[in-house]
């Protein structure tokens, strides 16, 4: 199974979703890029047939069939449409998505689906509080009961904390069962994939744009440098520094506060060494 999306786009100029293509088939994970509150939710709708786009494409196997892609791909976790009240225990959870699945629902059929996962001690645990990497991997394995699924869709794992290698990995692993698998994610876990090499990312809408770690370092970097200098020039004492620099840079306003000073003062800063000057302005920078 091969799941495309050609330039597609939502809203008025693209304001609900920007035009973006994509795609993800069996047996795959792929990451996608969609920043703000809505624009994730709206991409796993179009991703998975549940939402027309205004403009592009979306087509399974080559062909435009939204009610084949609703039945093969799942979505899961999508904010305000397919994700769990987060005070619903998550026995109550399992339960309701075991019923939708056609299997027992009852709540003891829910806590001994649990405990054949591994989870059995969470029952009782609200869904809000439950760790992120063991939500995603509940919340797939429900996903995956409903006959005909052969691929997920998850919405933003990333909002719920944590980091991402618990979740990626578990995309992974379903991967490597036969789904076709696409995470929704935003601009700081698509950094943080891309960073991990270990694990092969492949992001499906193209280069991530908000790549600027590295830039963000060196504009801070920059001017802290600057800022130094800038600031063992201002805090150093008036003729301190060799004497051509402190007779260029000087005010003339000041030239009566230097006339002030002791005469037996000055063979003291004529003697001061222009090696150790440097030395005395960090000091005094430290000490401030």
């Amino acid at each position: 199974m091969k799941i495309a999306l050609q330039d597609v786009s939502k809203g008025r100029n693209g304001q609900a979703l920007p035009s973006m293509s994509l795609e993800f088939h069996t047996g795959s994970v792929r990451f996608a890029l969609a920043e703000t509150e809505q624009r994730p939710t709206v991409l796993g709708l179009i991703a998975s047939g549940r939402m027309r786009p205004d403009s592009g494409r979306v087509s399974i196997d080559g062909t435009a069939d939204p009610k084949a892609l609703r039945r093969r791909v799942a979505l899961v976790d999508a904010p305000d449409v397919s994700d769990p009240h987060p005070d619903i225990t998550l026995a109550g959870v399992v339960g309701e998505e075991l019923m939708f699945a056609g299997v027992a629902a009852t709540p003891l059929h829910a806590r001994r689906w649990l405990t054949q996962l591994g989870f059995g001690e969470l029952a009782s645990v609200p869904i809000g509080n439950i760790d992120p990497a063991a939500r995603v991997r509940i919340l797939c394995e429900l996903a995956v009961l409903r006959s005909g699924v052969e691929g997920v869709v998850l919405v933003s794992p990333d909002r719920h904390g944590g980091s991402p290698d618990g979740w990626w990995r578990i995309a992974g692993e379903f991967a490597d069962r036969g789904y076709a698998m696409l995470v929704i994610v935003g601009g700081s876990a698509a950094v943080a994939l891309e960073r991990m090499h270990e694990f092969e990312a492949i992001n499906a809408s193209g280069p991530v744009e908000p790549l600027v770690l590295d830039e963000a370092v060196e504009e801070q970097s920059a001017p802290d440098t600057t800022d130094d200098d800038d600031d063992e020039v201002k805090d150093d004492p008036a003729g301190s520094l060799p004497g051509p620099i402190s007779t260029d840079e000087s005010p003339t306003d000041e030239e009566p506060a230097i006339d002030e000073e002791p005469t037996d003062e000055e063979p003291a800063i004529d003697e001061v060494p222009p090696d150790e000057d440097p030395n005395n302005h960090e000091e005094d920078g430290d000490e401030r």
